[in-house]
């Protein structure tokens, strides 16, 4: 699975983005599908992942009630739309593919995106 996300770029604090996330190779709509973020100076973390199906969603606490990620496996997307963002969530931001239940670790998911830059302006 080739992964590209897109959609990054400068917002101001309490702004909206969107994220994509373009799968092509493998059967995308078997794979669970996750989004990570690395701020600068800091470890990559979860933000949040989506079951293959679409039917469960997973967030981590920082971005829970925020953010939204879905997916469209007819067209082979996965989507993480952000809302009041926050300077803290200046990151570039990364999509995952990976086989399993639950929100996977980050070394369970088999197939990384380049990544896109999100920057939050205060």
């Amino acid at each position: 699975v080739q992964l590209q996300a897109s959609g990054g770029g400068l917002v101001q604090t309490g702004g909206s983005l969107g994220l994509s996330c373009a799968a092509s190779g493998r059967t995308f709509s078997g794979y669970a599908m996750g989004w990570f973020r690395k701020a600068p100076g800091k470890e990559r973390e979860f933000a949040a992942a989506i079951s293959w199906s679409g039917g469960t969603t997973y967030y981590a606490d920082s971005v829970k009630g925020r953010f939204t990620i879905s997916r469209d496996n007819a067209k082979n997307m996965v989507y993480l739309h952000s809302n009041s963002l926050k300077p803290e969530d200046t990151a570039v931001y990364y999509c995952a593919a990976g086989y399993g239940v639950g929100p996977l670790e980050a070394y369970e998911y088999d197939y990384w995106g380049q990544g896109t830059l999100v920057t939050v302006s205060s």
